[in-house]
């Protein structure tokens, strides 16, 4: 059914939104290096959440597949022949050899074991052993299958979980799915993907993306034109633990001049035919005109999917945090897509991977992006440790900034000094999260009202 601009969901809000409000458990230093707890996050909560794998684009043939590392796990997810994706662990049942060494590839029909050659169906049936007649208990062919995981979609992205009794995909994203309704997700593109390694647990992420305090002071450079301050942004918190906040494209409330126009904020009125020097001394209401010249003017200038987002999508940041270690932070232009995992044996380590999708604009086959412009293709991965990366790339990148503010926090935990957190209100979706780590260590997740 095509979205019509009745029919497009408005915010604030979905009918599970609350404002923030926490139990007040405590937010203890030993969450993030002890190795203790890491393990109680594995066995009591990574085993039963929902992962995201890769991209559906990822998979454009039957015997495409890629692999997902996590913890000490190897996750193969592999499209049909029928089109479908499955996933199984990438581990052959003849005597427990990886059958696949490398990110992602294809094969034509099957995966042959690099130790004995043992043959493996796309569909997981073991089709060919060396010497079928020497087995005892007859030949496997037929009986052995590789051990299958759930696996589902949604808006382009694959998922699957440990887990064979947790919720359908789309039930445990709710209300997700349906705050991005007005966007063709799955028909984006991934034009930049990089994965880093960070000296900080995987939780700082999460910690990080639940609030917006951190922002005049690690990402001075959005003042003009990111309102950071609490009096204008929404916050959003769901039962089952995911939670959006909504930052409106404007200068700053936080400033004395916020009504001020600035030259970034001059610059993007002026991409839109809008002239700065109507709105000094009130440059906020630009917010607004810029709406209305987007839905005027972006349909002829190729944004026809401009037609299916409400004005506030035209202009604003949402930033959407997915219990418990995915952030998809949602913009007019894109969707910058955050994964944070655990080191397999340090909870001082994590992987952080940042991928920017884009949507389909009419006669552009470049996007800008934090590094510059990039072909609207499927982007190749790029790899390394974060403290090569901050010399590649310019000051003031805001991955940089967050990840080096990472590095240096995840030391000042370890202080026998650090009891707790002092949280100002706008901070409370981050004591939430933990709230939820917590219940789903003790058993409690799925009793949460």
């Amino acid at each position: 059914m095509a979205t019509t601009a009745e029919s497009r969901p408005a915010y604030p809000t979905h009918p599970d939104a609350r404002p923030p409000a926490a139990r007040g458990d405590a937010i203890t230093g030993d969450r993030y290096w002890s190795k203790e707890f890491a393990e109680r996050e594995w066995e009591h909560m990574w085993k039963k959440v929902w992962h995201l794998g890769g991209r559906l684009s990822q998979f454009e043939e039957a015997g495409d597949f890629v692999i997902h590392e996590f913890k000490h796990e190897s996750v193969m997810m592999v499209r049909q022949e029928d089109g479908a994706i499955r996933a199984f662990f990438n581990v052959c049942m003849h005597r427990g050899n990886r059958l696949v060494n490398v990110s992602e590839g294809g094969v034509n029909g099957s995966f042959a074991c690099p130790y004995h050659g043992w043959k493996w169906g796309i569909d997981g049936k073991l089709d060919w052993v060396q010497d079928p007649e020497d087995f005892a208990q007859g030949d496997p062919c037929g009986k052995l299958r590789l051990k299958e995981l759930r696996c589902e979609t949604w808006g382009g992205f694959v998922f699957w979980t440990f887990d064979p009794q947790a919720k359908p995909l789309l039930e445990y994203l709710d209300p997700i799915p349906t705050l991005f309704a007005n966007r063709d997700l799955e028909n984006y593109t991934r034009v930049v993907w990089r994965t880093l390694r960070v000296n900080t647990n995987w939780k700082f992420a999460s910690d990080n993306f639940n609030e917006a305090y951190h922002i005049p002071v690690v990402h001075p450079q959005f003042q003009p034109m990111i309102d950071d301050h609490y009096s204008t942004s929404i916050f959003e918190m769901y039962p089952n633990g995911h939670n959006r906040m909504i930052e409106k494209l404007q200068p700053s409330s936080r400033y004395p001049d916020a009504q001020q126009v600035k030259p970034l904020w001059a610059q993007v009125l002026r991409e839109w035919d809008l002239d700065p020097a109507d709105f000094e001394g009130r440059a906020q209401e630009g917010r607004v005109a810029l709406q209305q010249a987007r839905r005027a003017l972006g349909p002829a200038r190729g944004y026809g999917y401009f037609d299916a987002l409400t004005d506030d999508e035209l202009t604003d940041q949402m930033h959407h945090t997915c219990f418990p270690n995915l952030t998809l932070t949602a913009t007019v232009e894109g969707l910058h897509v955050f994964r944070t995992e655990p080191d397999a044996n340090d909870p001082n380590w994590s992987t952080f991977d940042y991928w920017y999708l884009v949507p389909k604009v009419g006669g552009e086959n470049e996007a800008a992006t934090l590094y510059g412009m990039r072909p609207v293709v499927e982007a190749e991965q790029e790899s390394g440790d974060f403290g090569e990366y901050r010399t590649t790339i310019a000051q003031g990148d805001f991955l940089e900034q967050d990840l080096s503010l990472a590095v240096t926090q995840q030391k000042g935990l370890r202080s026998m000094a650090f009891e707790d957190c002092y949280l100002a209100g706008q901070e409370m979706r981050l004591r939430r999260f933990h709230e939820v780590i917590n219940d789903y260590l003790e058993g409690r997740a799925e009793r949460r009202p």
